[in-house]
């Protein structure tokens, strides 16, 4: 059990305060990114990577502004930044500093996967601390240090099995920080390894829940007892959702597929315990791009308003499915 403050407890803390258990994913598109914003940043700093990267985080920052209220958490996907190289991941750093100094939980969607040192390095540069220079007397005598693209949980594939999964958990076990395992997917049709069916007579992702009973040990948070190492179970599944549940009764879940990939508010509470707790919902385009079209469509320069009002439904939404499904239900 962690008696150090840690991602569940925190979640979960968050979720009772503002009453929702909602998260907007940061997933930010040049080809979608406001007509006004990208006329803007090419003027002023030309036709350049430093242009994407800082209209990436003008972006997010006004969307942050709109949402807060309305979310617990944000999730930028590592992919759409680092495509960009050195001002894409200036763009995520900022953009993760400016989340937590609005009082969100960040999670990062980068779904690492490898064993041994590189799984080490990439826990420790991602939810731990990196080796860094020692005093100036002897820098070779190392210490260690916040990595400057630390977040508070990460998503991670488990298809190395245990010399991946470890790694990350003795870093949650230091640091309190979390992870999701890629379990079931949102995407339709499935992954077609997520179903495979194993020697024993059941599908790979119910065989890696079970894995995932093993690693999450030790990892509970000690206020309301849910583990640091959750997983992902995709809104598009809710029958597998409850199987999840029953595998997993105290791990947290990473709930995608909510809105853009047309899972339902329905679909995507089924895997929140009763407590109304042990899941975050995830939805992206259906609130970052709300002003491009649908009820909430506008004009460029209202993206962030439009981005507030696509937020404020889905908590809505959200609470609604859970009330109807007998959860509970926080109010701010």
């Amino acid at each position: 059990m962690l008696t150090i403050p840690n991602f569940t407890d925190r979640c979960s803390a968050a979720i009772t305060e503002k009453g929702t258990i909602l998260i907007c994913g940061l997933d930010p598109q040049l080809r979608y990114m406001p007509a006004h914003l990208v006329r803007m940043m090419a003027d002023k700093y030309s036709r350049s990577l430093e242009a994407i990267g800082r209209m990436f985080y003008e972006f997010n920052k006004q969307i942050i502004d709109a949402v807060e209220g309305y979310v617990f958490a944000v999730k930028p996907q590592m992919a759409f930044y680092e495509a960009y190289g050195v001002w894409g991941i200036w763009a995520f750093q900022k953009t993760v500093a400016y989340a937590r100094k609005k009082g969100l939980i960040v999670i990062e969607d980068a779904k690492r996967g490898d064993g041994g040192d590189t799984a080490t390095l990439y826990a420790a540069g991602h939810i731990g601390e990196v080796d860094f220079f020692g005093n100036e007397e002897d820098p070779t005598v190392l210490k260690t240090r916040k990595s400057p693209i630390r977040v508070d949980c990460i998503t991670v594939q488990p298809g190395i099995g245990s010399a991946c999964i470890l790694p990350f958990a003795a870093a949650i076990k230091q640091h309190g920080t979390g992870i999701f395992v890629v379990d079931k997917s949102s995407f339709d049709p499935n992954s077609e390894v997520e179903q495979l069916v194993t020697v024993n007579g059941i599908p790979v992702w119910r065989e890696t829940a079970r894995l995932v009973r093993v690693w999450q040990a030790g990892t509970e948070g000690s206020q309301y007892g849910y583990f640091n190492i959750g997983v992902v179970m995709g809104a598009t599944f809710p029958n597998d959702a409850v199987e999840m549940r029953e595998e997993l009764p105290m791990a947290w879940f990473l709930i995608p597929g909510y809105g853009g990939q047309g899972g339902t508010a329905a679909g995507a509470v089924v895997g929140i315990n009763r407590d109304g707790l042990g899941g975050g919902v995830n939805n992206s385009r259906g609130i970052i791009f709300a002003f491009r079209k649908g009820q909430f469509a506008a004009p460029s320069e209202q993206f962030a308003i439009a981005a507030g009002k696509a937020a404020k439904f889905g908590r809505d939404e959200l609470n609604h499915a859970l009330t109807e499904a007998g959860k509970q239900v926080f109010r701010n």
